[in-house]
């Protein structure tokens, strides 16, 4: 016998299986054994929550020929063995998506003129219901407001807003509920213990919670699980890697680095993520979801048991959202929660990515409202720290003023460019060749920043980060190195340039406006000031034009 699917294997036999939806199971039950059974009934809900599977528990139940005391159906007489096989002719089921037409629903009403050869009741179930024409539904309307005694229609829906308010009045409408996150984990520890398989249960949590309140879609996401390891122990770290969903120490360490405005080391974790492959729309579905649980811990102590997370991620989480404020925090779910739509249809997923996480670092890149007060307030933050305070010897020097009226002494400032004769440095360090061969190598480099047709080979985000570099001579005199500050101009730039192909690039250009070949590398540094040789700033050398004889 082929495979089954474990949705189809264990689909309830009985009322008592049906897991979550306890408010419909009772009613329909006690509509049984009270014979008060209803003509129609509309059951609304998503995905996965049991629609189907009740309904033909209720097919099964009214027309068993020996039920139980409390309604539930036997599962031994040939009808309920004929329903549970799907050859009964007694419930008939349909598909509204692909039998939507006026012609399917008038086949209904013909067929419903005949009763049934046996049992008590002929019952149509009829899915995705709100799929059906206009007309369809016209056609509909009459038979079920007055069907044979022997007729029960369940209309069964995800969108219950499109369907007409004169069928939902022909109606008995019971909605399917989410189920929670511990009933899908109790039904998948029960099943997984009658498969015979090990699984931790910190593996099976993070099942039911991917499955988002289905439990079809929690019972497939364990087969798939089950799978890829077949024979083995079912874990932690294998149910994210075939997910490819994250744990919480890489969204702890993520938000840490997003807390310090660390460009480079929240990139660097993004890349981590991409590269061990995970799926970046549910990273992003994931991660705004333990946004929002950092943001009810800040809002009170007594959320623990909210949320559904081990102590010792709770711990951690505790400590994270020590560092970052609640109107940060809402700016960034605000952020992710706008771009979790577009990422579902971007073709450059990782982009769309970092470009958020970029923002998220910088709010002096974006110009609306939230962005400006988050700016104000980290101003705000270093005047309370003292960040902007004068030192000890402007203070005395100001105190000294006031007493006497004298000009407060303040610190020695640094030197300006106009000071600095970096023509001199150069022509003491390097040989004339050597000199000559370097202005043709800047000159060459100024003239691609100006040229058109180079902005479009290189690309304009390509030059615009090379005008946040400050181009110093080579160990060897001969190369390039290209230097950045701790800005988060600074640090995308040495992003950018960080990669081989952009050098490559730049290099190919030089070497076609020059034949020359110069190799260039890149670094960061705490400051870029110009204290000797190798921290000159190419960029701004004003050569010495040489008119030959």
């Amino acid at each position: 016998m082929s495979y089954m699917a474990l949705y189809r294997k264990w689909r309830p036999d009985e009322f008592e299986e049906v897991k979550g939806q306890e408010h419909v199971v009772t009613t329909l039950k006690n509509q049984i054994t009270h014979d008060r059974v209803g003509h129609a009934y509309l059951f609304c809900g998503t995905r996965g929550t049991g629609k189907t599977t009740v309904a033909k528990l209720f097919a099964k139940a009214v027309n068993c020929e020996h039920p139980l005391e409390d309604g539930s159906p036997c599962n031994e007489c040939p009808t309920c063995k004929a329903i549970s096989a799907g050859s009964s002719l007694n419930v008939i089921e349909i598909d509204a998506a692909s039998n939507n037409g006026v012609d399917n629903i008038r086949d209904i009403r013909d067929e419903v003129q005949y009763s049934p050869t046996e049992g008590k009741y002929k019952v149509y179930i009829i899915d995705e219901v709100h799929m059906l024409s206009i007309g369809a539904f016209n056609a509909l309307l009459k038979t079920l407001e007055e069907p044979p005694s022997y007729v029960i229609f369940i209309l069964a829906t995800t969108e219950s807003h499109k369907i007409p308010i004169t069928i939902l009045s022909r109606c008995q409408r019971y909605d399917f509920r989410r189920i929670s996150l511990e009933t899908i984990y109790e039904r998948l520890a029960e099943l997984l213990k009658r498969e015979g398989i090990d699984a931790e249960e910190k593996a099976v949590r993070y099942v039911a919670k991917a499955a988002d309140g289905s439990m079809r879609d929690a019972l497939s996401l364990l087969d798939q699980c089950i799978a890829f390891y077949l024979g083995q122990t079912l874990t932690y770290e294998k149910v994210l890697e075939v997910l490819g969903a994250v744990d919480v120490e890489v969204f702890n360490s993520l938000m840490e680095r997003i807390a310090e405005n660390d460009t480079m080391g929240a990139l660097k974790v993004i890349d981590e993520i991409v590269w061990q492959g995970r799926e970046l729309s549910q990273f992003v579905v994931d991660f705004t979801w333990y946004m929002r649980n950092l943001l009810l811990l800040q809002a009170s102590d007594h959320v623990s048991d909210q949320l559904d997370i081990s102590l010792e991620n709770l711990e951690s989480m505790k400590q994270v959202a020590e560092k970052v404020k609640d109107y940060q925090l809402m700016r960034y779910i605000r952020i992710f929660s706008e771009m979790s739509n577009q990422i579902r249809y971007a073709t450059q997923k990782r982009v769309t990515l970092e470009l958020a996480v970029i923002k998220l670092t910088t709010p002096q890149m974006e110009d609306n409202m939230d962005s400006v007060l988050d700016r104000i307030r980290v101003l705000e933050d270093k005047v309370e720290r003292g960040a902007f305070a004068l030192n000890e010897a402007q203070l005395a020097a100001i105190s000294g003023n006031i007493a006497s009226r004298e000009e407060p002494v303040l610190e020695k400032q640094p030197a300006r460019d106009d000071d600095i004769n970096r023509e001199a440095m150069l022509k003491r360090a390097l040989q004339p060749a050597e000199y000559d061969d370097l202005k043709e190598i800047i000159e060459s480099i100024r003239e691609i920043q100006r040229n058109p047709d180079y902005r479009l080979k290189l690309g304009a985000p390509t030059l615009k980060f090379l005008e946040q570099a400050s181009i110093n001579p080579g160990h060897d005199n001969k190369s390039l190195m290209l230097s950045f500050d701790n800005s988060s101009e600074g640090q995308m730039g040495y992003a950018k340039y960080s990669r081989e192909e952009t050098r490559e690039a730049l290099k190919e250009a030089i070497g076609e406006m020059t034949g020359k070949e110069v190799e260039i590398a890149c670094q960061m540094k705490d400051s870029l000031e110009e204290n000797g040789f190798s921290s000159i700033n190419l960029s701004k050398v004003k050569f010495d034009i040489r008119i030959e004889d």
